[in-house]
């Protein structure tokens, strides 16, 4: 059964930064995409980044230029680097990681909160 961990989230002021890990255990496969998904209260959850085996990145509006994701194709893993926080930043950060044809995995997800 496949299981991603997150780690790195907590609280931090604003223009701090926070990196964020993802590691997936017991996945048979290397994912075709992994990335960062993120839940405010009261709203739905969206895209924050993600990148490809071959390393093709995609980010939101609201956070390019400040944060980066990266990826370990041999560890099944995905950082995701958030620099220059602000408090609209703050969330529950999900790992996200995708196989063709239909194979769709979440982490449980790690709580990001910036103060102003």
């Amino acid at each position: 059964q496949v299981h991603l961990v997150e780690s790195g989230g907590g609280l931090v002021q604003a223009g701090g930064s926070l990196r964020l890990s993802c590691a997936a255990s017991g996945s048979p496969f290397n994912f075709n995409v992994m990335g960062w998904y993120r839940q405010a209260p009261g709203k739905q959850r969206g895209l924050v980044a993600l990148i490809t085996s071959g390393g093709a990145t995609n980010y939101a509006d609201s956070v390019k230029g400040r944060f980066t994701i990266s990826g370990d194709n041999a560890k099944n893993a995905v950082y995701l680097q958030m620099n220059s926080l602000k408090p609209e930043d703050t969330a529950v950060y999900y790992c996200n990681a995708l196989r063709a044809p239909n194979y769709n995995y979440w982490g449980q997800g790690t709580q990001v909160t910036v103060s102003s």
